[in-house]
């Protein structure tokens, strides 16, 4: 019987699979300037196919899913999967004690490297930004990792997942808050009538109180961001990676652990590890929106229905690219998404920290980009220049991955 193709060995030394880190780097091929080129093609040809595609690579304001909203619950899916494969190899080698040891330093440094992503301490406080995307991979990613080395049973991992889910949907739906709306324009003239923008004082004019309120700016989540969350919150009052949300993101990393668990199992051959990712996801998926009817779809919220949603699209995407990469052995196609994969948070603060338009532009831009506009279609300059910025962007993670230089936390 086919066990699975072993995990491959890397620089780094960690075992993987590569069918993983091609996923990963598809993932993250989208936020390094796959969207960019995509909106930038609509503006050369507007139709009903191009306006689809740039929608789906734009977030929904608040309720609802596109594409573009799987990417950031995608990556915390394949850190779970990731997981199972690296804290095995360190907790048989370090024991348990030491494994949480080092999972704490890494997640604490990835912690400490999204503060610096969102400016760091060049803002005085409290303009600092604390919860941001790589702190919200770093805190679910320990908590999941803390309870994949105490628990390490499937069984009790969705048990805890299940639990955190509804946790989470009783405090929203039960849990009353002051009835004050915290969206940007409402907020604005609350405070512009009280002269003052303390939210003890803000609360104070609440008429009431009120429960189970899914809008923006006026459900639980929100008000607990706006009274408990310290530091600059990139939605005024509220986080677009709350606090309670945490709930959430977390289960998406269980979600990836128990996949992990799944493609670990000895006992499955390769197709029936994929048939049941597919089943997994499709059932997944039906679940969340199904439960959305209740408690909506929504990102900003990280609400039960949307992890459902988003974690099983990941088991499909994870399926497929299992199928593609180590059954069907098909793996020249996906070889630029390893090159991402296999350095994704390096590239991800690169793209922070360079400049990358601007250097599209030094090369493509000016005559070049009029020329285009003026000679072949309005808008394929800017096209042009979409298309060198991603291109850059794989010859550095070409570069990196060529030279070995694997920078892991």
């Amino acid at each position: 019987m086919n066990q699975g193709p072993a995990p491959v060995p890397t620089p780094g030394g960690a075992q993987r699979l590569l069918s993983l880190d091609a996923l990963r780097g598809f993932d993250m091929f989208w936020i390094v300037g796959a969207a960019a080129l995509v909106t930038a093609l609509e503006k050369v040809s507007d139709n009903a196919v191009t306006r689809f595609l740039s929608t789906q690579l734009h977030h929904v304001p608040w309720e609802g899913f596109r594409f573009y909203d799987l990417i950031f619950p995608l990556f915390v899916f394949i850190a779970g999967v990731s997981l199972v494969f690296s804290m095995e190899r360190t907790l048989a080698q370090q024991g348990q004690g030491k494994a949480i040891a080092r999972l704490a330093r890494r997640c604490a440094l990835l912690f400490l490297l999204g503060i610096f992503y969102y400016g760091g301490f060049s803002a005085r406080w409290p303009e600092i930004r604390l919860s941001g995307v790589l702190q919200y991979i770093a805190v679910a990613s320990f908590c999941g990792g803390a309870l994949f080395i105490l628990l390490r049973r499937a069984r009790a991992l969705a048990l805890v997942c299940a639990a955190l889910l509804l946790g989470y949907w009783a405090l929203m739906a039960f849990v009353p808050f002051p009835d004050v709306r915290l969206d940007k324009e409402t907020l604005a003239q609350t405070v512009a009538q009280l002269k003052s923008s303390e939210p003890a004082q803000v609360l104070q004019t609440a008429a009431g109180r009120a429960r189970g309120c899914y809008e923006e700016g006026h459900n639980l989540s929100n008000y607990v961001d706006y009274r408990y969350l310290p530091g600059k919150k990139i939605n005024g009052a509220y986080e677009s990676q709350p606090l309670l949300g945490i709930l959430g993101v977390v289960s998406v990393c269980l979600l990836g652990l128990l996949a992990g668990l799944w493609l670990r199992r000895g006992d499955a051959d390769d197709h029936r590890k994929v048939i049941g990712l597919v089943l997994a996801g499709v059932a997944s998926v039906a679940l969340g929106y199904l439960w959305g009817l209740q408690f909506p779809v929504v990102k900003k919220l990280w609400s039960p229905s949307f992890v459902l949603v988003t974690g099983g699209c990941s088991a499909l995407l994870l399926g497929l690219f299992y199928w593609l990469v180590e059954i069907r052995q098909w793996r020249t196609w996906c070889q630029p998404f390893v090159w991402i994969g296999m350095n994704p948070i390096t590239i991800y603060l690169a793209h922070n920290l360079i400049d990358f338009p601007k250097i599209a532009a030094r090369l493509a831009g000016g005559d070049v980009q009029a020329w285009l506009d003026l000679h072949l279609a309005k808008g394929a300059g800017g096209l042009l220049l979409a298309a060198v910025e991603l291109g850059l962007t794989f010859l550095l993670v070409r570069f990196l991955y060529v030279r070995k230089i694997f920078i892991r936390l």
